[in-house]
Order: structure tokens, then sequence, then C-alpha cells
């Protein structure tokens, strides 16, 4: 097939390189960075330098760039994208964007299914797109009404990057979801980071900083948009974590060892019975 790769950062560079280890499809790349289309082509993560044009010739469409801008790619540029084309997106974010790719692929005769590659670095951009990222991780497919053949050849194509499992859900399981396992920890790790003793912790931290801290090096612009486009279920993730954090705080300035024992010994026992 011929695949088309909007915004070659992390995420649509690491497509590239692992479609173009794994399969013999031809894979053609847009980015608005000439540069970094440019470097693609030189270390062969791409076949071909695109252009809004090439959309005529992709089999698929991978929208990988911010949740507003796959939706306003397609508003412009819809027309040149060819009859019958699967085109998908690697948001992390899906109840705001899937109506408008939906309602967009009826006027343009193309097949949407919602995409979300759930996999990372702490890096951005292409140089740090890797297409060992994948392996393993699960791939979330929100199909939105997409035909069923659609559907699979997204999920063949998650399989041959090397995803180690296709998860399929709805935009609104897939948003509240999203919320505790990937937005909610963002937020305690800038949180977090935010304490005066952060600056030395050298020294004096070691697995238990690193685990929390981790994913405190975020890209703000990209994660704002995704906790404001779900504000609704992450801030009632948050409300939950802060009625939590606040027992524990009051154990403590009580001096209640026989409550707080109790609810540490609760969260040792969920994460016990999850076998994690």
């Amino acid at each position: 097939m011929n695949i088309v790769i909007v915004g070659l950062g992390i995420i649509g560079g690491s497509i590239a390189k692992a479609l173009k280890k794994n399969t013999e499809h031809c894979i053609i790349g847009i980015d608005k960075n000439q540069e970094v289309e440019k470097k693609a082509l030189a270390e062969g993560a791409i076949d071909i330098i695109g252009d809004s044009e090439s959309l005529g010739t992709a089999d698929v469409v991978y929208l990988a760039v911010y949740p507003g801008a796959a939706v306003e790619y397609v508003e412009q540029n819809g027309k040149y994208i060819k009859q019958g084309a699967v085109v998908t997106d690697t948001s992390g974010v899906k109840y705001d964007i899937c109506p408008a790719l939906v309602e967009l692929s009826v006027e343009y005769g193309f097949d949407f299914v919602g995409g979300h590659p759930m996999a990372g670095k702490e890096k951005n951009g292409y140089e740090a797109s890797d297409p060992e990222i994948f392996k393993d991780a699960s791939y979330i497919i929100v199909p939105c009404d997409a035909d069923d053949n659609s559907v699979a050849v997204i999920s063949g194509l998650a399989r041959a990057m090397g995803f180690g499992g296709v998860m399929i859900t709805s935009p609104s399981e897939h948003d509240r979801m999203i919320a505790f396992t990937s937005q909610l920890p963002h937020v305690l790790a800038c949180a977090y980071v935010m304490s005066p003793c952060c600056k030395n912790h050298i020294g004096y931290s070691a697995g238990s900083y690193k685990d929390v801290s981790r994913v405190a090096n975020i890209n703000a612009e990209l994660w704002s948009e995704l906790f404001l486009d779900n504000k609704e279920n992450l801030v009632k993730e948050l409300d939950i974590l802060i009625e939590n954090i606040d027992k524990i705080k009051k154990a403590i300035e009580e001096e209640n060892k026989d409550e707080l024992v109790k609810l540490l010994d609760k969260g040792r026992k969920v994460k016990e019975e999850l076998g994690e």
C-alpha cells in the first residue's frame, strides 16, 4: 500500500520507521518542517517526501499531529484524499475529535478509524522517534462506525509495527480510561517536581523519585490541549486522587497510625490483586 504519514514527530516518525522496517509498503512523509522531511528521507524512514496531492495516491493516511491540528488538516486537505482511503489519527483524546473526522469522512468519501498508539518517550520530535518503542505495546482502535475491513487494515498495520495487542473501544470509554492511565500521571509528575526540594534531590533519590517524576519532562503545548479536550474525565480523576491524598494527609496530621496503615494497605492490596 501507499501510506502517507502527516507529522513526523516522535509518533509519526516511529510509525514510519517501524513500517519501513517491517513491511514492504511505500511510506510517504509530510511534515511542516522541511528539514525533518529531508532527514527522514535521507535516513530511509520514508520513501518519498509528500504534499497534499500525495493524499490522492494514499491507501492509508496517518494523522500524527495534535488533535485539533488533525481535524484542521483534513478540513483543508480532505478534497485531495483518495475515495475509499482509510484515514486514522494518533491522538490521545477521541470524544471531541471523532465526530468531526467522521463528518469529514462522509463529506470527502474516505473511511475514518480512530487510533491511539500507547507508546512514547519523555523526549519529542523526529530525533526521538524509534521503531522499537512500539514493541509489545497496546494499540487502541476506536472504530467510529468505520467498515470492518478498514478496522482490520489499521489493526494489521499496528501488529506489523510490533504492537503486542489491539484494544477496540468507544470514544467515551477511551477518554475515560486515558484520563486515569495517562493524563493523571502526567499531572501528578508535574505537580510533584514543583516542590522546592526537587532541585536538591541528587544523592537523596533512587527508584521512587525516578518513577514518579519521569513523565514531568512534558510537551506542555500538546498535553495542555489533551487535558482541556478531556476536561470532564480528568477533573473526576483529580478529585478522586485529591480525596485519597487528603485522607492520608489527615491520618498523618492526626498521628492516626491505625488509619494510615489501613489506607496504605488498601493501596497495596489493589496492586497485589492486579498481579503487578
